[in-house]
């Protein structure tokens, strides 16, 4: 394995475009309904199997259709289930992501299903097997993994010389950037999107909230701008990355997933920090022009095909 993603896999039911009168009308039309697979830790493995790269995914379902579902799109994506627990008892996590007339999603979850329920004892035996290249797609998406679980998780993987990157979603329980003081160091690549980070610090300034990062101890920032692109940060480089241009914005679900997988594709490959960018953007921007997460990333040769002609 080249890559190992931990995280998340769940069916999403995505409905739109749809406004912030939806409830005060007893039926509104739509431009789309539509069952699709995602999850932060999914889509990135997804992608980079469709990217060529053989993967590595850690994650729990339940023992249930949707569940079952999940290991038949994985599989028929070239991505291997073996360490995927299949769990009696448990609902494999379903979303509805209602989607409005900009693209961005608004989700509805059960706090019970599986997307809640990935613990350490989930992640551990594995660690051993695991590739070069580890990327934990899901902080603050399992109450489960708290930050003292995380540093374990952490711990754990870089004791070997492997490259650790990590993802996020918003804080559940108001956590901050002190909070994860303890896990930076750690890490070798973070990438949280600028709305996520600054709820981390509480500040609205990007350049201080990506200075307070690497104060923090963190290697590399690679902070998602949507639109706008990325920001790229070490302690001794700066890079400011173009978001790649898009014709038809339909729908944002997974973008930063689909993201954060070019990056990794890229820095598999040995990219230069700057190319590894460009790369995550192209992949991204392939992302937002389909309904569903990873839809719109088909293979290498469409990124490439994209990444030319911008």
């Amino acid at each position: 394995m080249e890559i190992s993603i931990i995280g998340a896999g769940v069916i999403d039911v995505l409905a739109g475009a749809v406004d912030e009168k939806i409830f005060s009308r007893s039926s509104t039309s739509t431009d789309f309904i539509e069952m699709s697979f995602g999850g932060d830790a999914l889509n990135e493995a997804i992608v980079l199997s469709r990217l060529g790269k053989k993967v590595q995914w850690i994650s729990k379902v339940g023992d249930d259709d949707a569940g079952r579902r999940i290991l038949n799109y994985a599989a028929e994506n070239n991505l291997p289930v073996d360490c995927v627990k299949v769990e009696a008892g448990l609902e494999t996590g379903v979303n509805i992501v209602l989607v409005d007339s900009n693209g961005e999603r608004h989700f509805l979850t059960n706090p019970r299903s599986s997307l809640r329920k990935l613990s350490e004892e989930d992640i551990l035996p594995h660690v051993d097997g695991m590739a070069e290249i580890v990327s934990f797609a899901s902080m603050f998406v399992s109450p489960l993994l708290d930050i003292a679980a995380t540093e374990r998780i952490f711990r754990r993987i870089k004791s070997t010389s492997r490259i650790l990157a990590f993802d996020t979603t918003r804080p559940k329980n108001n956590e901050t950037l002190d909070d994860l003081s303890t896990i930076l160091p750690y890490a070798d690549y973070f990438f949280p999107n600028d709305a996520e980070l600054a709820t981390l610090t509480g500040e609205s300034d990007i350049n201080k909230n990506i200075a307070a990062l690497l104060n923090h101890g963190l290697k590399c920032a690679v902070v998602k701008r949507g639109g706008k692109g990325c920001i790229i940060a070490t302690k001794d480089e700066r890079l400011e990355i173009p978001a790649c241009p898009v014709k038809n914005v339909i729908d944002t679900t997974g973008a930063g997933d689909c993201f954060a997988a070019g990056f990794l594709y890229a820095l598999s490959e040995g990219w230069p920090l700057e190319k590894c960018g460009r790369f995550a953007c192209t992949v991204a921007s392939l992302s937002v022009e389909k309904v569903g997460a990873v839809a719109g990333v088909t293979s290498l040769a469409a990124v490439m095909r994209r990444g030319n002609s911008g």
